[in-house]
């Protein structure tokens, strides 16, 4: 049963507005499923957008940002829980150990390390969390192109694509969260 999603997305807004409202429809499924919201605790970008539209439909937020990143992510105010840590790697720990399953949203360099990390920790068995991927007009087919390269050069076990899903919308979302009430 998921319980709180974990969400790595950008620090940016991006320039197709529709990410906006992406992020915007995960931050409101989240609420309508009464699934908590654990993120990186910033008010810029998509994180800030989905973290504000949880809020906004009545959900529960977790943030954990590193201090260093207090001025420049501007940490969200209002949120249920605001974890300060001194590092990006405890900030990391801290997700996992809050999150059942771990969702990536469209984003930059942060939110790749984010996610292979994660990806790179399920396929050692250190968790075995769903892993799924979000993003419109094919945002996430240059990497789940690269996972399968990867292993076809032997480099990966054949199912390495396998352990991030790529998800179609936010109905299928709203389908893997609505998987709770069953």
């Amino acid at each position: 049963m998921i319980q709180s999603l974990l969400l790595f997305c950008g620090s940016r807004p991006g320039h197709d507005p529709a990410h906006a409202e992406l992020a915007a429809g995960l931050g409101r499924l989240c609420a309508e499923h009464g699934v908590t919201l654990v993120y990186g605790g910033g008010r810029v970008g998509l994180m800030g957008v989905a973290a504000r539209a949880c809020k906004e439909g009545g959900g529960r937020v977790i943030g954990i940002i590193p201090r260093l990143l207090m001025t420049t992510e501007i940490a969200q105010d209002g949120l249920d829980e605001l974890h300060v840590v001194e590092t990006l790697h405890e900030r990391k720990a801290l997700m996992h150990r809050l999150s059942d399953a771990i969702i990536a949203l469209p984003g930059s360099i942060g939110t790749l390390d984010e996610f292979f990390e994660s990806l790179t920790w399920r396929e050692l068995g250190i968790h075995d969390k769903p892993i799924w991927l979000l993003g419109g007009n094919g945002y996430w087919d240059p990497l789940t192109a690269l996972l399968a390269h990867i292993s076809a050069a032997g480099f990966g076990p054949p199912h390495l694509a396998a352990l991030a899903e790529p998800l179609e919308n936010l109905a299928t979302l709203s389908e893997k969260l609505g998987q709770n009430r069953a």
